[in-house]
């Protein structure tokens, strides 16, 4: 090789190894520039900020990651029942979390304890509050029974701290789980220098409280817009700029920092069958196609391991009379309910999927699943609302003098909106005009197999278009309409509905409730059972746990992409 040719081959290399570094330097700083426009983001002078570091979501308290997939929703054994309302079908669920035990009676007080002190019960305007949060604790009662001791120790002797809190109406497991998105959040920005540290015990009252959609949407408006808590200016705020003229920008946090998570709720039906059965350790092909009984591997109750070899997996009734089995022999180690954790957890780690209690789900009950209209992440209950407006185009908060009080079926009063809350009114044309994915507020009833609904049943000889002096005799969830009210000095008017024509018990307002509990015979303890209960009622042997969804990736895995 000649000397001209050496030196155009050290020229070329040089010039390879200058593109290759610039390359590497691109690519190591693009995560802070657009590659949109090429501008940088999150720039000390102000700008688009977005939380560039982040990962992924961080698993909040109490709850266990359950990576989604694809399942056999329902019962394909025997149904010996002849429900016929839980055919087996097929479903995909989004990755989700879920408490890895059911709410105890611990954290539910610490729930009523924070309301005594924000809307004390002494003061006349908040004392329906404290009282409509108060779990039923006559709910142990029974006419041939001798239960007092329950009655009157079960939610708060610390004997029963863990044990699953009971008592509990859909309705209050719905507000405790929104309490709880609202407390995390709290801390959570605390934590982040966006909140003054300690202000949610310090500077908390009825007329300044944090609310997550407030903050997202007004955040001047939570702590009834005490600038001291919402601004601390305690230099710990990555996100916090100065602009030209010298004013804080970026001081409130928003999605983008990705610090709010999303909100716990009770999970729906087929999220909590689907963490139920366990799937993620075993993949054969009868379990994967709905052969699986139990949310443990096997046909039996029993633990097969030769060291816990006839030891009760679950809580449960095995017989008549029977409620744990002989004393120190064949015992499931409880009559009524068990501490949280008694008993080995399924595959994803949760507890007591089967047995001790029964547990709330999101769904209204309707005998049918309709998966021909949809089989992703499948949910009957969606009632659609959005922010109400004040004249100025702000969001409209509630304050202690707008609380709204409900009376329910069974007389009992609860808030249905708390102070520092957004709120919420039913979405109108101008969020249906020519959409094709939902045309109305509330879809409850959409394909429920009703007469009003999609799907026509026969007209039980009525012909068609005859009018009927009760409508409601054309129906086929036909229940009965008790009505509570009150009169003008305030006291409780019952009118029972003593009508002959009513054929369900079926509504709107009945929810469905899955699982087996202490209560009940091995039969119910197989996750696809399902049933339903009033969503204002509760009872001895239904407790409930919160979900949260998942955002971003489908995985906690990381897999590496080719560039």
């Amino acid at each position: 090789m000649n000397m001209k040719k050496v030196v155009a081959f050290k020229v070329l290399l040089v010039l390879a190894l200058t593109a290759t570094i610039t390359s590497c330097k691109k690519s190591s700083s693009s995560k802070n520039t657009s590659r949109a426009t090429g501008w940088q983001i999150n720039s000390r002078e102000g700008g688009f900020q977005y939380n560039t570091d982040f990962k992924e979501q961080e698993t909040s308290p109490g709850l266990v990651f359950i990576e989604g997939g694809t399942f056999t929703k329902g019962r394909v054994q025997d149904d010996v029942m002849h429900d016929w309302n839980n055919t087996p079908n097929q479903q995909h669920v989004q990755s989700f979390y879920m408490d890895e035990t059911e709410v105890t009676n611990a954290m539910y007080m610490e729930y009523l304890d924070w309301i005594k002190r924000v809307y004390p019960p002494s003061d006349e305007n908040f004392r329906a509050i404290y009282h409509g949060a108060l779990p039923d604790t006559l709910v142990w009662r029974n006419r041939l029974g001798y239960n007092e001791v329950m009655t009157d120790n079960y939610l708060r002797h610390p004997a029963y701290g863990e044990y699953p809190v009971v008592g509990v109406s859909w309705i209050q497991a719905v507000e405790f789980a929104n309490w709880r998105t609202d407390r995390v959040n709290e801390y959570n920005l605390e934590q982040a220098g966006y909140l003054k540290r300690d202000a949610k015990i310090t500077d908390v009252g009825a007329d300044a409280t944090f609310n997550t959609d407030t903050y997202i949407n007004s955040p001047t408006l939570t702590y009834g817009g005490n600038e001291e808590v919402i601004n601390p200016n305690q230099g710990r705020n990555r996100y916090a700029r100065t602009d030209a003229e010298g004013n804080e920008t970026n001081i409130y946090a928003t999605r983008e920092t990705g610090l709010i998570t999303p909100k716990y709720r009770l999970p729906t039906e087929t999220e909590w069958e689907y963490a139920a059965l366990g799937l993620s350790e075993i993949r054969s092909y009868n379990l994967y196609r709905g052969r699986k009984k139990y949310p443990w591997d096997g046909q039996y109750t029993r633990n097969g391991k030769r060291k816990y070899r006839g030891d009760q997996l679950a809580n449960f009734k095995q017989g008549k009379g029977d409620y744990g089995g002989i004393a120190g022999w064949s015992d499931d180690r409880a009559d009524i309910t068990n501490a949280v954790k008694s008993y080995e957890p399924n595959d994803y780690g949760l507890y007591d999927m089967a047995g001790n209690v029964a547990e709330w789900v999101a769904d209204v009950y309707r005998p049918i699943v309709d998966d021909e209209f949809n089989d992703f992440n499948y949910y009957r209950g969606n009632v659609y609302t959005k922010n109400a407006l004040n004249d100025d185009g702000t969001v409209k908060v509630v304050t202690p003098e707008d609380i709204v009080y409900d009376t329910l079926s069974n007389g009992k009063i609860i808030a249905r909106n708390l102070p520092g809350e957004i709120l919420q009114v039913p979405v109108d044309e101008n969020e249906t005009y020519l959409r094709t994915n939902f045309d109305k507020s509330n879809q409850v009833n959409y394909r429920d197999g009703d007469r009003r609904s999609s799907r026509y049943f026969e007209s039980f000889n009525d012909e068609e278009g005859e009018e009927n002096a009760d409508a409601l005799t054309r129906k086929m969830y036909n229940s009965p309409k008790n009505v509570v009210t009150r009169d003008s000095l305030g006291n409780i008017v019952r009118e029972y509905d003593k009508s002959n024509n009513r054929t369900s018990l079926i509504n709107d307002e009945v929810r469905v409730y899955k699982g087996g509990s202490w209560k009940d015979r091995e039969y119910w303890l197989d996750p696809s059972q399902r049933r339903y209960y009033p969503q204002d009622m509760a009872t001895d042997y239904i407790g409930f746990r919160c979900a949260m969804s998942r955002v971003g990736s489908k995985s906690q895995q990381k897999f590496k992409t080719k560039n």
